[in-house]
């Protein structure tokens, strides 16, 4: 006699805002599968939706809010979770019907209220996921958090008060979700967290048993061991601590990616005092230097704020004589933004708007060229590229110097041999200001 399953309940997610929030919209997921719920790729097959909120800046809290909005307009049962949870007040004026609203991180608690609104059949049979868990990202590269939190108090940051102070991941959990993710076919591990340079400190860089030998629970202990599982494995989120240096050396092996992803924020020592930041910027030049001089190929990206509550003309041209000096790879920027909340809000010396719109636009033209030059610099060699994407014309893809989404890709011709997630060597054609143009070699 056949067993009639009971229909599971679906859900809906919208994930806002930063990697960190991916995965925690990742875990949700998994912890939900994991109960038997079925997932729906749309509002109108969905029980209820879920909200992955962000809440760093003003305008990605009214992102936030529309998103909600949105959701009730198509579904009309929605939970909102992530870092705008902390808001719950406002986001129940605006809604009054949403379900719940929980903060971030706060994975019992919002499956406890999915659980609620959409109970799940009792059936042995649905309570089944992949051992690697459930991903949002393709299925050829993942984002691997190994922290929460932050200790830093930057002027115009918040999310100390929404995430809290640093709370390590023990190294070898880090590990064993690492091994299992490549396992399932992830071919580059993408490194995150508030701080990933502070990894540990929290718990004195306790160490644990992993494959026989102690690892400590410290940046460098873990990117050597997770360079050893085979997979390309990128660092985000580093403040250049002292430290730092250890890990360029790994990279210069082939264990971990030449690249680095440094938040500097500004390079004038007076708008990194007004953002309670360290002021090292003279030593940092020294350091990428040096850098540069072990791992040749390094690439570094990083972003930088512009009109900062006191930034003088003076302090400008500081930064952007830096940046011709340091020569970042990739760098973005932004305009300051008040957000509720942060220190800088009372700070004097608010720079008005056209000034931030002129300043950004210098920026953004001065690094547009340093990065054009980098790239014509890269015609004629051969680089190693994963495939994000295939179709009839070609392919594209990444070369160690980018991260998905926020950097660069490279651009293939006579690449419909090609499929998602293979590592190619590629000969670079051409470049422009942000890409790479090239045609895969024959194996």
């Amino acid at each position: 006699m056949a067993t009639i399953l009971p229909t599971p309940p679906k859900i809906g997610m919208v994930s806002l805002g930063c990697p960190k929030n991916l995965v925690d919209s990742e875990r949700i997921l998994t912890k939900l599968r994991s109960d038997g719920y079925a997932m729906s790729p749309d509002y109108a097959g969905a029980d209820v939706v879920l909200v992955n909120t962000c809440g760093f800046l003003d305008s990605a809290k009214e992102e936030s809010l529309e998103a909600i909005g949105e959701a009730i307009a198509e579904n009309g049962r929605v939970i909102v979770t992530g870092c705008m949870g902390k808001e719950a007040e406002t986001i129940r004026a605006r809604f009054p019907n949403v379900l719940a609203v929980t903060g971030a991180h706060q994975y019992e608690e919002v499956v406890g209220a999915v659980h609620e609104a959409a109970p799940m059949p009792p059936s042995a049979f649905l309570n089944l996921v992949p051992e690697s868990g459930l991903k949002l990202t393709p299925r050829h590269y993942s984002y691997l958090k190994i922290s929460e939190g932050c200790n830093h108090r930057c002027a115009f940051c918040i999310i100390p008060s929404l995430r809290g102070d640093l709370v390590s991941r023990r190294p070898d959990a880090i590990l064993r979700e690492a091994e299992k993710l490549i396992e399932a076919g992830t071919k580059e591990l993408l490194v995150i967290s508030q701080d990933t340079s502070a990894y540990g400190v929290d718990i004195r860089h306790h160490p644990r048993m992993w494959k026989g030998e102690e690892v400590r629970a410290h940046m460098t202990d873990l990117s050597r061991e997770l360079g050893k599982l085979g997979a390309w494995v990128r660092l985000h989120y580093v403040y250049p601590y002292p430290h730092v240096d250890q890990v360029i050396p790994l990279m210069a092996e082939g264990l971990i990616l030449p690249y680095l992803d440094i938040p500097f924020q500004h390079a004038s020592r007076n708008v990194l005092k007004l953002m309670k930041r360290p002021a090292n910027e003279a030593k940092v030049l020294e350091r990428v230097k040096n850098w540069r001089n072990i791992a040749p190929d390094i690439a570094i990206r990083s972003t930088f704020v512009v009109g900062f509550p006191g930034e003088t003309e003076d302090d400008f041209k500081y930064l952007m004589d830096w940046l011709e000096e340091a020569q970042l790879d990739r760098v973005g920027a932004f305009r300051f933004e008040p957000v509720e909340g942060a220190a800088a809000n009372a700070l004097p010396d608010q720079v008005p708007e056209e000034i931030k719109e002129e300043r950004y636009a210098r920026l953004m033209e001065l690094t547009a060229r340093i990065s054009a030059d980098k790239l014509q610099a890269k015609i004629g060699r051969t680089l190693d590229v994963i495939i994000d994407a295939v179709d009839e014309d070609g392919a594209t893809g990444r070369s160690k110097a980018d991260a998905p989404e926020i950097d660069g890709e490279v651009h293939l011709r006579d690449a419909g041999h090609l499929k998602q997630g293979d590592i190619v060597s590629v000969e670079i054609e051409d470049a422009d200001e942000h890409d790479l143009f090239g045609v895969p070699l024959a194996a």
